[in-house]
């Protein structure tokens, strides 16, 4: 069953995710578009019943303000214009607020969608884009074993079955142990098509020297689809294998910059991808927020331990050693990782605190060990609650525990004499710290 939607056409507003959201909320599908979407491009979406136009502060594109064109206009699509003005639609307001009573007024009255957006709807639609796309053709999919890939893989196996291979990269930036309990529940219990290859050397070697994030992140991303193009070629090459699978998600895209917003930071999977990749790529969740992705895992079935498991990020622990990655950081990360997760799933923290994990900046300070001065790094500790990854407020941790995961990083953790508690909120900071 094909799902009813609204288009938002993005002219600038920076709630976009939120109205998405709201429409969403009301049972009926959203997705955000660009101001410029011709008519011809909104005719190839499926069942849209009606557009809302939402302009905001970055309605200037080099100097000029941003419309969508009178062909969009002229269409029979209902249009609710929110924020913007003089635009031809009898809806128009200044504020969100002013239009919020509206818009449920508007989705099921005006444009008479139906309220069937639900997750069995949409693994249904999904499933049958995915065949249609894939054919009779192997799908290789990026499988790190966090919530959105293992979504994926559930997705993939359920529309084609063995036509998709998984394949697993130990890039050298994973969590203690992370590697191999992804071989253990995908590849033996699971009995998934996978594929474990070992490239920590080859990513350390890549990534010597390089201290800027941006630069970190589209090295990572070029050599995840360098390895991707050689495990196609040893499997059969473009003839079997024309697809790679990513757990893209919503949030991915945004931070990623639009048309009309900023770059927050580059996603490894969205813009660190080199422009000769031969692949075409398969991103069946890339409009869900990080809540529904969750909420799509169950309803396929997969184990709540999976599903709710903290979210680790595609360039991995490349992203908390910040700075030029170096073995010895890497380490202090992955070990003091370790500790703050053990600790917080003994507080019980572990189900109730959204994302949690360490990060060790590349400079050191003076402390004392042995009675002599030592000069070591430091581990920043980082826990956020949030919904959709669009915003996120700090956990309050008890101080006790606080104390008990301090002293047993400084005890434990080689190289490390300073212990700190990140309070920054998203924004203006982000979740990660690169």
């Amino acid at each position: 069953m094909k799902q009813d939607m609204i288009v938002i056409l993005d002219l600038g507003s920076t709630e976009n995710t939120a109205l998405a959201r709201e429409i969403r909320n009301l049972g009926v599908y959203s997705e955000i578009y660009p101001h410029d979407i011709t008519v011809t491009e909104l005719r190839t979406l499926p069942n849209v019943k009606g557009i809302v136009v939402y302009g905001g502060p970055n309605n200037i594109i080099n100097g000029e303000k941003i419309d969508i064109s009178q062909e969009v206009y002229n269409t029979d699509y209902p249009i609710m214009a929110i924020a913007h003005e003089n635009i031809g639609s009898e809806y128009n307001f200044s504020t969100w607020e002013e239009a919020s009573p509206q818009l449920k007024s508007f989705v099921f009255d005006v444009c008479g969608a139906e309220a069937n957006w639900n997750m069995e709807n949409f693994v249904a639609d999904q499933v049958e884009l995915i065949r249609n796309q894939v054919g009779n053709k192997k799908v290789l999919l990026a499988l790190s074993g966090g919530v959105d890939s293992s979504v994926v893989a559930a997705l993939l196996i359920k529309a084609i079955g063995k036509q998709l291979v998984c394949v697993h990269v130990n890039h050298g930036l994973m969590r203690k142990d992370e590697s191999e309990n992804v071989v253990e529940v995908f590849g033996k219990q699971l009995d998934a098509n996978l594929v474990y290859v070992d490239a920590s050397e080859r990513y350390l070697t890549k990534l010597a020297g390089i201290a800027d994030p941006e630069q970190k992140r589209k090295i990572i991303g070029a050599e995840f689809i360098r390895i991707f193009e050689e495990e196609s070629r040893r499997l059969g090459g473009n003839e079997a294998i024309g697809f790679l699978a990513q757990g893209t998600i919503y949030p991915d895209i945004v931070e990623s910059g639009t048309k009309t917003a900023k770059v927050i930071k580059s996603h490894h999977n969205v813009g660190g991808l080199p422009e000769d990749m031969k692949f075409e790529l398969v991103e069946p969740i890339r409009q869900l927020f990080k809540d529904e992705v969750r909420a799509c895992g169950l309803e396929l079935g997969l184990p709540d331990e999976m599903v709710y498991r903290q979210p680790f990020p595609g360039p991995g622990l490349g992203v908390r050693c910040l700075g030029a990655i170096t073995r010895e950081r890497l380490t202090a990360v992955r070990e003091s990782d370790a500790i703050l997760r053990e600790e917080f799933k003994i507080a019980g923290l572990d189900k109730k605190v959204w994302q949690y994990f360490t990060a060790v900046p590349d400079f050191k300070s003076v402390g004392m060990r042995d009675n002599a001065r030592s000069i070591e790094y430091t581990v920043i500790i980082r826990a956020v609650n949030t919904i959709d990854a669009m915003t996120a407020a700090i956990e309050e941790i008890e101080w006790p525990l606080l104390q008990k995961i301090t002293g047993r990083i400084l005890a434990e953790v080689d190289n490390v004499n300073r212990v700190c508690y990140d309070l920054s909120p998203k924004p203006v900071a982000t979740i990660e710290w690169e």
